[in-house]
């Protein structure tokens, strides 16, 4: 593995460890510490995953992107932004990531931790409505990758809070309903720990469809053509690139 690669993928394992370590612990935080109820709230937890997604893009998006998520990774594949091979590395990255960070929830608070925080559907939720609900939160957030991070011409400091924050909404506006997971990854990881498997596919139908009709809108109908070969290939704004402030 080229050495280049070799540190994407090791930030990408990073980064998805933390969006998952820190949304499990923001929801299993009231039963693990025995706090009266109510102090967890869909805010709380919005938030956590938001900005914990924020401050990793800004770390890490030099390195790798920052996708921490594969349906992003998807998009980026999809449309050409980046070989199937090198999308392969970053879902294995972000699958193990999620997954360490599973293992270490179950080891230090147990397994009631992990799947508490799985992502799961409501009671009454049926299948089909959960994908649609992933597929349109997760479409809006690969549509503000690619329009921050990814197009030129948007201000290059943005992006970290913007992607954050669109997680946050999204989680804020189906998280009652699906989990709002967003992301396989974020699906994936707790339920290999727990065993939490009901409604899986959920959490890659619809991410993996939202991401991708996030990425061709914008790629085809939104973006400026010919975009620079460093964003082609790099997956996100070059240090190197003048762009606005």
């Amino acid at each position: 593995m080229p050495g280049n690669l070799s540190q994407s993928a090791i930030a990408e394992a990073i980064g998805t460890f933390a969006l998952t370590f820190a949304g499990l612990l923001a929801i299993s935080a009231g039963n693990i510490a025995g706090a009266p109820e109510g102090t967890v709230s869909l805010a709380t937890v919005a938030f956590a995953h938001g900005l914990t997604i924020a401050v990793m893009v800004a770390a890490m998006g030099a390195v790798s992107g920052g996708h921490f998520n594969p349906a992003i990774t998807f998009g980026f594949v999809s449309t050409g932004r980046m070989p199937v091979s090198m999308g392969a590395v970053y879902w294995a990255a972000q699958i193990a990531g999620a997954v360490v960070a599973g293992l270490l929830v179950s080891a230090l608070f147990g397994a009631e931790a992990v799947r508490e925080g799985t992502p799961a559907l409501a009671n009454g939720i049926p299948p089909g409505a959960g994908i649609v609900a992933e597929a349109v939160a997760t479409f809006f957030l690969v549509l503000v990758v690619f329009g921050t991070a990814v197009d030129k011409r948007a201000p290059k400091s943005v992006f970290p809070f913007a992607i954050g924050l669109t997680i946050t909404l999204g989680i804020m506006a189906i998280g009652p309903i699906t989990g709002g997971a967003l992301n396989p990854a974020r699906a994936f990881g707790p339920a290999l720990v727990s065993g939490a498997w009901a409604d899986h596919l959920v959490y890659w139908i619809g991410p993996l469809v939202g991401g991708l009709l996030g990425a061709f809108v914008d790629h085809y109908l939104l973006m400026e053509r010919a975009p620079t070969r460093t964003i082609a290939e790099h997956g996100g704004p070059s240090p190197s690139e003048r762009r606005a402030a």
